[in-house]
């Protein structure tokens, strides 16, 4: 059985290419698109995108989809908001939405696994239990007042330089790095590392490549797929305490759309929904493309609409050239 744990090179090469022209691109339309601030602002938007790409990879190299990771990831938060009301420190409430968002994975893979419901019918009915369930908890109103140390995650950073002038108030000479930027460098890593080193990683691509023939080779398929789905749910979860830590608020109407965004960077970034082929880095490459797209578009004073028809062909191109290689 032949494994592709690296996905293909040459798209991922297209799409580095393509990230380059587009930063280069942008560059010339606003001189500020290249300033250190708005390169912070794009790894912050990145990172939400980035977090849910990377479950998303994994999902779809299995030949699956999940379609649910926007509503886990408002789920996720509002669990977390409840809990941290009702008196729980921050960081174990933190801990415990995301246990809730692999919660919901895990019942993904369940359903897909033993009710043998397809991927894409089983997660839309959990896009629509998991949004009702939190719109429910909250009333459909947002949880506010969650204190200083709830939004340390989105809005921290390491080195961050600042110092105090003559009149008394401070300058900031260095922003630092956000905190979700080195936490997506870190999952990004690691989840390359267990695609690429260890075993779960060869089932996940066997499995997407031929569920059959893993079958026979003796992978438990039916674990590797809920270890897929689990994992897709809990990085929602994480993302969802990025986004509403950004906030400050936890919102349960958060986090409509965003599964397009996180099959669109991993489509661009080189995984088929063919299933067998993607890669962690290609998935990074084309949440950036995503990122600096919207971002370079919303500097140009480019409507929301005229963006979402704009990304939205950038996937059809993505897809038609996964097409492509799949005939070749």
């Amino acid at each position: 059985m032949r494994f592709l744990p690296s996905g293909s090179a040459l798209h991922k090469l297209s799409a580095l290419i393509t990230l380059l022209l587009l930063i280069l691109a942008f560059s010339f339309t606003s001189p500020a698109f290249l300033s250190v601030n708005n390169g912070l602002t794009v790894l912050l938007q990145t990172a939400v995108i980035g977090l849910l790409a990377i479950g998303m990879t994994m999902v779809i190299i299995t030949g699956g989809i999940d379609l649910s990771v926007g509503s886990v990831l408002a789920l996720s938060g509002v669990v977390t908001g409840l809990l941290i009301k009702a008196g729980l420190p921050v960081v174990p409430a933190m801990a415990l939405g995301v246990v809730a968002g692999g919660v919901c994975g895990f019942v993904n893979g369940l359903v897909i696994t033993k009710m043998r419901i397809t991927p894409f019918v089983a997660t839309l009915g959990m896009m629509m239990i998991a949004r009702g369930v939190a719109l429910q908890l909250t009333g459909a109103a947002p949880i506010s007042r969650l204190g200083e140390t709830f939004g340390a995650l989105g809005n921290g950073s390491f080195f961050r330089v600042v110092e105090m002038q003559a009149n008394g108030f401070p300058k900031v000479i260095f922003p630092g790095i956000p905190y979700p930027a080195v936490l997506l460098l870190v999952m990004a890593v690691l989840g390359a590392y267990l695609l690429q080193r260890r075993q779960i990683g060869r089932h996940i691509f066997s499995v997407g490549s031929n569920e059959e023939a893993a079958r026979l080779s003796g992978v438990d398929v039916v674990r590797t797929k809920i270890w897929a789905y689990t994992a897709s749910g809990a990085l929602a979860g994480l993302a969802g305490m990025v986004l509403m830590s950004r906030l400050v608020t936890i919102q349960p109407n958060e986090g409509v759309m965003y599964e397009l965004d996180a099959i669109a960077a991993s489509v661009i970034g080189g995984a088929s929904l063919m299933g067998g082929v993607g890669s962690i880095s290609g998935s990074m490459i084309g949440a950036f493309i995503i990122g600096v797209l919207r971002n370079g578009l919303n500097m140009a004073g480019t409507s929301a609409f005229i963006q979402q028809i704009i990304i939205g062909v950038v996937v059809i191109g993505a897809v038609f050239i996964d097409q492509m290689r799949n005939r070749n």
